[in-house]
């Protein structure tokens, strides 16, 4: 099934690439600058543009005759090669084989970071797991409003302490309460804030820290949320919590509404990332696991 929530990036890219390769019979040079282009302007981003096209180029030279209807088979091989470069792709989602499994999110202020966490938490409620959520972003009265509306909604409980409390007060709470509840799953909002870098790392630090004294090898993952249709400004994002702590997986979210979706091809390939989840929607089904063979034909073909 497609992703119908990426109809505005493949509609971008797809049409481009259609002009690019139109009335040719050969894949020549014309037509890798207008390939160039094309994803350049979709957000994939220019060095992973560069390595799409150098990889192009490769095969084009060993083939030989490579014409424009196989190109786009080439093109859809070229980026799935790049989007596994963690060799990770297609792995479950969580080894929920460590009890409680402890996820930590991070993200700038409205990228969707609460949302994806109501979310996820409704997604695993349904397959049976048992949710507790930490709502360590203290720093934002509706952050902690949010959470526990979709707390509520989801039906899985929720460790909060007042506006302004110490974050890592609340991950110790949260998974001290996850233990003693014999949750499956722990999920920790953190505050979004990137106006200093190095309070940003004290914090993220100070929060696993203070986790481990509960769960020895928390945080099991670590999810950078990251809003598809800002673009090029996702980079930045990711450079920044890449920086501040050990970034182990990525969600993007808004990808229904942009024709910027590249970017996560980018994102994937530059920071060697694999993205787990995308967002398409507001509706709880919205956040799907990350299926790369699906995100590229909703795009490519």
């Amino acid at each position: 099934m497609a992703l119908f929530g990426l109809i505005k990036t493949k509609k971008s890219i797809f049409e481009k690439l259609s002009r690019a390769i139109m009335g040719k019979s050969v894949v020549d040079d014309e037509v890798l600058d207008s390939i160039e282009e094309a994803l350049i302007t979709s957000d994939v981003g220019v060095e992973t543009t560069q390595n799409i096209i150098e990889r192009l180029e490769a095969r084009v030279a060993r083939d030989k005759y490579v014409n424009t209807e196989e190109l786009n088979a080439i093109l859809c091989e070229e980026v799935e090669a790049l989007l596994d470069a963690d060799g990770k792709a297609g792995a479950e989602p969580f080894d929920f084989s460590k009890k409680p499994y402890v996820i930590m999110v991070v993200g700038v202020n409205g990228v969707g970071k609460t949302t994806t966490i109501g979310k996820l938490a409704a997604q695993l409620k349904a397959a049976g797991k048992k949710v507790v959520l930490g709502a360590a972003d203290t720093f934002r009265a509706a952050a902690v409003e949010q959470l526990v509306i979709w707390a509520e909604r989801a039906g899985v409980e929720i460790v909060k302490q007042e506006m302004g409390a110490d974050p890592a007060s609340v991950a110790y709470d949260t998974l001290r309460s996850a233990v003693a509840r014999d949750a499956d799953v722990v999920i920790v909002d953190t505050a979004g804030r990137l106006h200093n870098k190095i309070n940003l790392m004290n914090e993220l630090t100070k929060i696993r820290n203070v986790m481990r004294k509960v769960v020895p090898d928390a945080p099991h993952e670590v999810l950078l949320v990251i809003d598809g249709s800002t673009g090029q400004n996702g980079f930045q994002q990711a450079k920044e919590f890449t920086r501040a702590t050990d970034v182990t997986a990525l969600v993007v979210t808004k990808l229904d509404g942009t024709a910027k979706g590249g970017v996560v091809i980018g994102i994937s390939d530059q920071f060697r990332i694999p993205v787990k989840f995308i967002g398409t929607g507001e509706k709880i089904e919205d956040l799907k696991y990350f299926d790369k063979k699906e995100f590229i034909e909703s795009i490519f073909k």
